[in-house]
Order: structure tokens, then C-alpha cells, then sequence
């Protein structure tokens, strides 16, 4: 799938919410409890998303042409925040990861619904998964 068609696919999820936001943060909670689980050996301090509130590591490594990522948080919401990252950018090509405009998390509100550290940690999260995939398209 692409980067659109997965974006697609979760805002039709949010859209099934209605403007039920206990729905969507529930939601969002179910996707994180759903994250891939990354290997313990990357839960380390090189790993952590600086700007984001609480603890979020990154692991992201080359997979043939795809970009693969997993990730962890210590808060549940931002947990399901950074499982949202992970299946939209995951397997994806690097170039594709850096042009993304990711306009699915306006469509489905989840900026104007987030505390301003939340927002400032996701976008924290998306900054970091571009320059991961910038530095991994080189090797």
C-alpha cells in the first residue's frame, strides 16, 4: 500500500467516530496497544524522541528498498500516536517517507484535539522518521 492509501484507510477508520473524541482516543489507544513491539536492545537513550513529553524510541532500519520502523512509548496516547507513524510510514521507500505530506492527521483532527506538548511530540516524531529515512536512503 501507499503512503495515500493507508493515510485513506485511517481516516475512514476515524470517520466511523463520528465527532466522538472519547471514540477516536480510544481508538488511538487499541492502535498503540497493536505496535509492533521493538526490540528491547533499542528501548536506549541515542533512541529517544527529543521534543516529545514522554519517553518514545525509535528504531528505523533499511529493509531492501523499505524504510522499516518500530517504535515504543511510555504514555499510552502517544503510544497509539506513534503506531499511527509507524503504519503509515513503514514499508514505505525513503523518498516516498520524505515527501509525504501526511495530511490525514488534520482530516481525521487529531492536532486540534491534542494538547500543544502533544502536538509539538508528534511533530517531533515525524521529524525524526524523515531524517532517519533521509540518513538510511544514503546507505
Amino acid at each position: 500500500m501507499s503512503i495515500e492509501e493507508v493515510e485513506k484507510e485511517i481516516i475512514e477508520e476515524f470517520e466511523l467516530f463520528g465527532d466522538d473524541w472519547e471514540g477516536k482516543y480510544e481508538h488511538l489507544i487499541e492502535l498503540g496497544k497493536s505496535l509492533p513491539q521493538i526490540n528491547p536492545e533499542f528501548k536506549t537513550e541515542n533512541r529517544l524522541i527529543k521534543g516529545c513529553q514522554s519517553k518514545v524510541w525509535l528504531h528505523s532500519e533499511k529493509q531492501g528498498a523499505e524504510i522499516v520502523y518500530t517504535a515504543d512509548s511510555d504514555a499510552i496516547i502517544t503510544k497509539g500516536m506513534v503506531a499511527l507513524m509507524v503504519r503509515v510510514l513503514s514499508h514505505q521507500k525513503a523518498e516516498d517517507i520524505l515527501k509525504a505530506n501526511l495530511d490525514f492527521i488534520n482530516k481525521i483532527g487529531l492536532t486540534e484535539h491534542l494538547s500543544p506538548t502533544r502536538a509539538n511530540g508528534l511533530v517531533s516524531m515525524i521529524q525524526q522518521m524523515k531524517l532517519d529515512a533521509m540518513a538510511l536512503s544514503t546507505t
